[in-house]
């Protein structure tokens, strides 16, 4: 019998899925726990590209073509990346999806895969903090009067607005 080794992770795998009519959007990431660790500014560097979640990369599929801040993006999957700051962060639609988020240099330091020469939309928005810890990093839509793609952890919350064409 083969010897067949399995791969145990310590961040499971979530789906946030958004449906309305003819549109679907989803996002496939991998959730991290705090684990009484500083999150941004020490386990996500600022000012650094993120994964954005953990094992392998964060994937955004849309099955229509949406609008992001005014910057249409076409229907089908990215990779979706952010460089977290203190005020803001990018985040980043990629079009190439990697089979894994990072690797490590010769030194040991974590390096991402993103290709950058593949980014087909990067959009700024403000942070919020939130009142309370967030023990799990997520991703989610809201949509009150404006449909968000939202991503939250620790105290630390982002909103990206989203319309359809």
């Amino acid at each position: 019998m083969p010897f067949v080794q399995k791969i145990v992770r310590k961040s499971p795998e979530k789906t946030a899925i958004y449906t309305l009519n003819d549109l679907s959007l989803s996002v496939i990431y991998g959730s991290p726990s705090k684990r009484g660790r500083v999150i941004f500014g020490e386990l996500v560097p600022y000012g650094k590209v993120w994964r954005t979640g953990a094992n392998k990369p964060t994937i955004f599929i849309t099955t229509k073509d949406i609008v992001v801040m005014g910057n249409t993006l076409p229907a089908g999957s990215y990779s979706l990346w952010t460089i977290p700051r203190e005020d803001n962060w990018s985040v980043i639609f990629n079009k190439k999806i990697p089979d894994w988020g990072t690797t490590y240099d010769s030194k040991g330091n974590s390096v991402v895969l993103r290709d950058a020469s593949e980014d087909i939309l990067e959009v700024q928005v403000p942070t919020m903090v939130l009142p309370r810890s967030e023990k799990s990093f997520t991703i989610a839509f809201e949509n009150d009067d404006q449909l968000y793609l939202i991503l939250y952890w620790d105290t630390t919350k982002v909103k990206v607005p989203i319309n359809t064409q």
